[in-house]
């Protein structure tokens, strides 16, 4: 049975989020984050990069009108799924015809992908599901069942990236020897359980944040890609064949010369040091009469100090919650461990 707001406990329907293993990833960092902002006056919120879409998801939660936006399709599918839509839902037999099979696909997965990611048959199932999804009316099951799919092949995926071909980095779990079907079927389950009524309207944008042009929020969250020095940020060429699915490759161009056939990364400011800088200024001064809330690691730059001296040409009162914070990236034989302050900046 569907849920409405006032039937709720906002922790436990906080916890109906599906998990997800993308990077970046503020999950365990949701009651932080909440506790750095609940003392503000604020009824409406903007997760301006919004990712795995589970800030935006704990705001609504929290009974907040929440608009989610994000450069990546994939995420604003999720954010469709779940936060923008507000009663819709998959039913078993919607299930059963998104997987039913047909010969009426383009088989350009089986066919582009071959012996990359997955078995023939997966890649001829993904190719079924992606044309019965292509063949719902409503926009929020289109947006679940893609939501599922996408969410089914991560866990089919050693590591949930794309990165690399074959299954070198099988790290024993059990979603491995699931079905995709098994785990399509799953994920379906769970984004049905998570839709739930907070009685606002929600949005789920997909823009580049420079370019966003909304109404008035209350509340803007930050959670931009971190630059360092150290490694690269680019989502996209980790996660290149899920987006490709999210948008069915549709204005992107498959680099054939590459291993993988990812496309081009989409560019973005947060790729360097100046343009880090330059891109916060901008958005900062852009959203100044809302609240800012920037969640930054100990480990990125712009640092700690700059990040303050930025926020303060554009708030009077600024605050800072040090959470101590470990990224974990690698198989479960040789975990890497990146041990992090992650900042929570608050202006207002």
């Amino acid at each position: 049975m569907l849920q409405h707001m006032n039937e709720i406990n906002p922790n436990d329907q906080i916890n109906m989020y599906p998990p997800t293993r993308f990077m970046g990833s503020k999950n365990k960092l949701l009651s932080s984050i909440w506790a750095a902002t609940e003392d503000l006056h604020f009824n409406s919120v903007l997760d301006l990069f919004s990712g795995s879409g589970a800030v935006g998801y704990m705001y609504k939660c929290h009974g907040k009108a929440v608009a989610c936006n994000d450069y990546m399709a994939m995420a604003a599918t999720f954010s469709k799924a779940m936060i923008e839509n507000n009663s819709v839902r998959l039913n078993e037999e919607a299930i059963n015809k998104i997987l039913s099979s047909g010969d009426n696909t383009d088989h350009f997965v089986a066919d582009t992908f071959s012996g990359l990611y997955f078995s023939d048959e997966d890649n001829n199932l993904i190719d079924n599901i992606r044309h019965n999804i292509s063949m719902l009316d409503d926009p929020y099951e289109k947006a679940i069942a893609m939501t599922a799919l996408i969410r089914a092949i991560m866990k089919k995926r050693p590591r949930g990236i794309f990165t690399y071909t074959g299954n070198r980095y099988d790290d024993g779990r059990k979603d491995l020897r699931k079905s995709l079907e098994q785990l399509f079927r799953e994920a379906a389950v769970a984004v049905n359980e998570a839709v739930f009524d907070n009685r606002k309207v929600n949005l789920s944008s997909w823009h580049d944040s420079l370019d966003l042009d909304l109404p008035h929020y209350d509340l803007i969250y930050m959670d931009p890609p971190y630059y360092t020095p150290k490694s690269d940020n680019e989502y996209v060429r980790r996660y290149h064949f899920v987006e490709g699915l999210a948008r069915n490759w549709d204005g992107v161009e498959i680099q054939e010369n590459t291993k993988t056939k990812k496309f081009k990364s989409y560019p973005t400011p947060f790729s360097t040091l100046s343009g880090a800088e330059e891109a916060f200024d901008h958005l900062f001064e852009k959203y100044k009469s809302s609240i800012l809330v920037i969640s930054y690691s100990s480990n990125s730059q712009p640092d700690k100090e700059q990040m303050l001296r930025i926020l303060s040409k554009y708030k009077n009162n600024v605050r800072v919650t040090p959470v101590e914070h470990t990224y974990s990236f690698g198989t479960t034989k040789n975990v890497k461990r990146n041990n992090v302050q992650e900042y929570i900046f608050v202006g207002y």
